[in-house]
């Protein structure tokens, strides 16, 4: 790899992961329009694990106070019951409930994921695919905005939803953001709501990616250049990090629109790449 190909992959990964905007669709462009050569396992676990790092230390006050409240209610776990959790705090139980929404929303995509792992490698990773379902969920991300509610809290029947709706993401192109906060849209959570429980319930998802990356390099007896991996990581950490701080700051100003249009300029062009 040169160093050309480390920073335009990097940023592309940080920036994209969060966004609504699809990763896959931009990181099949560089593959297509150039000749670079394949980055390697050991390069992907490191920008996957930049932008692991970003979203844990931007939302590291709430993970925080989840562990804090967890450490709270050891009675919890075993219980079976709910009375455990009615008898903490407000705050501490503000947190559980959190932690456990996570983890039932969480709990598709792994079942769904182990599961179609090799059918969607083999049959899905194409780009007529990725073009298809980078302009099909644009508008249904439009529709959603336009039909957004208010509410704040997330509850247990939002969170089952969701975590379905994350299972379609692995589908290339479709975005793992994107859809997670169409369908929080639709069924009435606010725009800051919808995503800061989207990349929550990412720090899950792109652990589990990584954890499955890391077994697979494990087993790759290539050698790997420190350099250009510890620059990749720093790189795809700061650009997320930007990209979480930016999106979040500028969403009720702006909304989804501007991620609408520039999805379906992004599948048009993969069209037209398609038909060159």
């Amino acid at each position: 790899m040169d160093w050309i190909q480390v920073v335009v992959l990097s940023l592309i990964q940080g920036l994209t992961e969060f966004l609504p905007i699809s990763s896959s669709a931009h990181l099949v462009l560089p593959a297509q329009l150039s000749s670079w050569p394949d980055q390697g396992l050991a390069f992907d676990v490191a920008v996957h694990f930049g932008t692991l790092l970003a979203v844990l230390v931007y939302f590291r006050r709430d993970l925080q106070l989840i562990l804090t409240a967890l450490t709270h209610a050891p009675g919890l776990i075993s219980s079976v019951g709910m009375l455990p959790l009615m008898q903490r705090t407000a705050d501490y139980e503000e947190h559980l409930d959190l932690l456990l929404k996570l983890a039932v929303a969480t709990l598709p995509v792994i079942v769904v994921g182990f599961t179609a792992k090799d059918f969607v490698e083999a049959q899905l990773r194409t780009l007529p695919v990725i073009a298809t379902t980078t302009m099909l969920f644009a508008a249904a991300l439009w529709i959603a905005d336009r039909q957004r509610g208010s509410r704040s809290t997330v509850l247990w029947a939002d969170a089952m939803w969701i975590g379905l709706a994350q299972t379609i993401a692995l589908i290339p192109g479709t975005s793992r953001s994107g859809i997670t906060i169409t369908v929080a849209l639709f069924i009435g959570l606010s725009r800051v709501s919808a995503a800061r429980f989207s990349f929550l319930l990412s720090i899950p998802a792109i652990a589990g990616a990584q954890l499955l990356l890391t077994m697979d390099l494990l087993q790759d007896k290539s050698t790997v250049a420190i350099a250009p991996i510890c620059i990749g990581a720093l790189l795809a950490f700061i650009s997320a990090y930007v990209s979480i701080h930016f999106f979040i700051r500028l969403l009720d100003r702006f909304g989804m629109t501007p991620y609408v249009i520039y999805r379906l300029l992004l599948g048009a062009g993969l069209f037209l790449l398609i038909g060159l």
